[in-house]
């Protein structure tokens, strides 16, 4: 069985290594994330040494394909977010 970490996970280890309460983690860990999101927002790339890079791309509308009917139809154009692990994350996972 796969198991999820969730944000409370992550706020309990907080918690428990650090000793922070679990209010203060938790507002930790939405302060991380609000920064990272705002960064991608105004077009920034974000590093984080050892871990990551995360970049915001722009997906021009296109022309799907349902598989079943065969049927065409328009996707919009979006932003999605782009993930990279870093080679130290890559080699942790070894």
């Amino acid at each position: 069985m796969v198991k999820n970490i969730t944000r409370s996970d992550i706020t309990e280890a907080i918690y428990r290594k650090l000793g922070l309460p679990h209010t203060e983690s938790a507002k930790f860990i939405d302060q991380v994330l609000d920064e990272i999101i705002e960064a991608l927002k105004n077009g920034e790339t974000v590093k984080i040494s050892n871990f990551a890079t995360f970049k915001a791309y722009a997906k021009k509308e296109r022309v799907g394909r349902n598989p079943k009917t065969g049927e065409s139809y328009p996707i919009t154009p979006r932003t999605v977010v782009g993930f990279k692990a870093s080679n130290a994350f890559k080699k942790a996972l070894k």
